[in-house]
């Protein structure tokens, strides 16, 4: 995978690493462009950036899991950065989600964004057993290819009592009209207070950057120096 390293100071490297992966046909570099590099400057949070090209072919060949472990992670974590969070726009917030799901521990972190969370009769069928915390997945081990039949069940360990879990913190932002919402409400429901940020409009750049700065307004990420107040840097 093709990567780009941004520093949080430009020199310096941090203790943190957020690793940004696209949605389906979007270039990493707007990432860039759509201003979530400068937000996280803007914040002084002691965190640099990866802008990863996880273009969709992964996703067809069913390689992305084993790609982002040995030509992201492992290496990242070799050079020495001590947490990795993963953040993820629609297609690459599932990439994130099934990364941990096969890599259990493998990242500190995860942000997703619009994700798409699988097919529509699934989150229907969970949605008509009264949501993911009262939904029983189907008996049996389900297809290989089938992963939002493997990544739901996974899903509603965030349902569970805090004390039994041992999940990375998950946040999640969506739009209120997005073509995806009603998957991303059902995931709403399992998740802590604070930890779920929703905004107007659909599934499109406009709303990820303000959903960005919305969930970066929360992080818990160290800062390189004061700054203005949060509010005021949004």
């Amino acid at each position: 995978m093709r990567t780009h390293l941004q520093r949080a100071d430009g020199h310096t490297r941090a203790d943190t690493l957020l690793v940004f992966l696209p949605g389906a046909f979007l270039p990493p570099e707007a990432f860039e462009r759509e201003g979530f590099v400068s937000a996280v400057r803007e914040r002084h949070l002691a965190a640099d950036m990866l802008l990863v090209d996880a273009n969709v072919s992964y996703f067809h060949d069913q390689t992305f899991v084993e790609r982002l472990s040995a030509d992201v992670i492992v290496p990242q974590r070799a050079a020495g950065y001590r947490q990795i969070w993963l953040v993820g726009i629609s297609i690459g917030g599932f990439g994130a989600l099934i990364h941990e799901l096969a890599r259990p521990g493998a990242v500190d972190g995860i942000v997703a964004l619009a994700p798409y969370l699988g097919r529509r009769p699934l989150g229907a069928a969970i949605h008509k057993a009264g949501g993911l915390r009262a939904w029983r997945a189907p008996e049996g081990p389900p297809p290989d290819e089938e992963l939002d039949r493997q990544l739901w069940p996974w899903l509603q360990q965030y349902a569970a009592p805090p004390a039994t879990k041992k999940l990375p913190p998950l946040y999640l932002g969506f739009g209120l009209a997005d073509r995806f919402a009603a998957n991303h409400r059902l995931l709403a429901d399992a998740l802590p207070d604070g930890r779920v940020f929703t905004t107007e409009g659909g599934h499109d750049w406009p709303q990820w950057s303000r959903l960005w700065r919305k969930v970066l307004d929360v992080l818990p990420l160290a800062r390189t120096r004061p700054g203005p107040s949060w509010a005021s840097a949004a």
